[in-house]
């Protein structure tokens, strides 16, 4: 008996789709503000890699478009325009939305936190990104968030003076960023946070004293070292910061199931990519820093004790807010255990 042509063409199609993928997919243009301009390397790279990659990936059905910062939406304001439908996708650091969501800032760098492997090892397996969407989800925001950059440590800051003691921040007007510009508020230390490129003039103008921005090799090609020249290390404040794709849940639910997993799977690829860019390039920068006349300095021991404990007094305040606790009794119970396997897998550093 013959088949119905009907249900023969839809036997063929359903074929197809199968041994073909992605091919019946809707195609999708991810329109992308960065926070980050793509000059900088490991920082606004990293979302440049990506749309390079998503086309070929995705079979042909992904492509993105990205707008340098402010060409589209201005950084402060991605995470709004995702979720509004303004555009369908943004990239940025959760960091930027703390004072929307204080937890916010717990999902960009913590201070005195973990590393990139640590960070990641709680995000992917722990309970890290379950909170991170569930923050987004609870505040109201219609986006879905993607992990898909980190960065190792950035630097403490340039200050136009050394700083040897708590007296000596005093009064000081400084770019700082998230949780850590906190801490230097209590210290009295007037912070303002900056977009990166507003940071050079504001150093030239005298508006700001001292800034901390990223990486020695990011910080260099904005070119701090041509007015400040004291640069202090560790960065306390941010050990690793992780880089977020948001798209609009609107968006991403129409993507198919091979659509979604390309787009997991690249930011899984970019952020083993950023880490290795950000590592690979800072010896040469600091060493340039110093040719420069640049002085690379190590925070004394008190006052690092003086951030941390000024770090855990924040804290405190930001258990306040219900989500913000939740997330840091998680990260926390999940950085106790992991201290087992710290303390014990690694060589001492020199």
């Amino acid at each position: 008996m013959k088949r119905p042509i009907s249900t023969t063409l839809k036997a063929l199609t359903i074929a197809t789709a199968c041994f073909s993928g992605a091919a019946m997919a809707d195609k999708v243009l991810l329109k992308t503000p960065i926070a980050f301009g793509t000059h900088l390397p490991a920082l606004g790279t990293p979302i440049k890699w990506v749309s390079e990659r998503i086309t070929p990936v995705s079979g042909n059905t992904i492509k993105m478009k990205v707008y340098e910062p402010g060409k589209l939406v201005a950084p402060l304001e991605i995470l709004d325009a995702v979720s509004s439908g303004k555009v369908n996708s943004g990239y940025a650091t959760a960091g930027y939305w703390q004072g929307k969501m204080p937890a916010a800032a717990l999902f960009s760098a913590v201070p005195f936190g973990p590393e990139a492997p640590e960070y990641m090892a709680w995000l992917f397996y722990g309970n890290g990104l379950d909170l991170y969407q569930g923050m987004y989800d609870q505040a109201g925001y219609n986006v879905k968030v993607l992990p898909c950059a980190i960065i190792s440590p950035e630097t403490s800051g340039w200050f136009k003076k050394p700083i040897e003691k708590p007296e000596d921040l005093k009064g000081i007007t400084m770019r700082f960023f998230g949780l850590g510009g906190q801490v230097m508020e209590k210290l009295g230390v007037g912070t303002v946070q900056l977009p990166g490129g507003e940071i050079f003039g504001a150093l030239e103008k005298g508006a700001i004293d001292a800034t901390e921005f990223s990486q020695p090799a990011i910080d260099q090609r904005l070119g701090f070292h041509k007015i400040v020249k004291y640069n202090y290390f560790p960065g306390w404040h941010q050990q690793a910061t992780v880089f977020e794709l948001l798209i609009n849940k609107d968006t991403w639910n129409k993507m198919d199931g091979n659509q979604q997993a390309a787009v997991e799977t690249l930011c899984l690829a970019s952020m083993t990519n950023s880490i290795a860019e950000g590592e690979a390039m800072q010896f040469e920068a600091m060493q340039k820093a110093q040719e420069r006349g640049v002085e690379l300095r190590y925070w004394n021991d008190d006052m690092l004790n003086l951030f941390e404990t000024t770090w855990l007094d924040v804290v405190d305040e930001q258990k306040q807010d219900p989500y913000f606790k939740k997330v840091w009794d998680d990260m926390s119970t999940f950085r106790t255990n992991y201290q087992v396997w710290e303390s014990k897998g690694f060589l001492p550093r020199q």
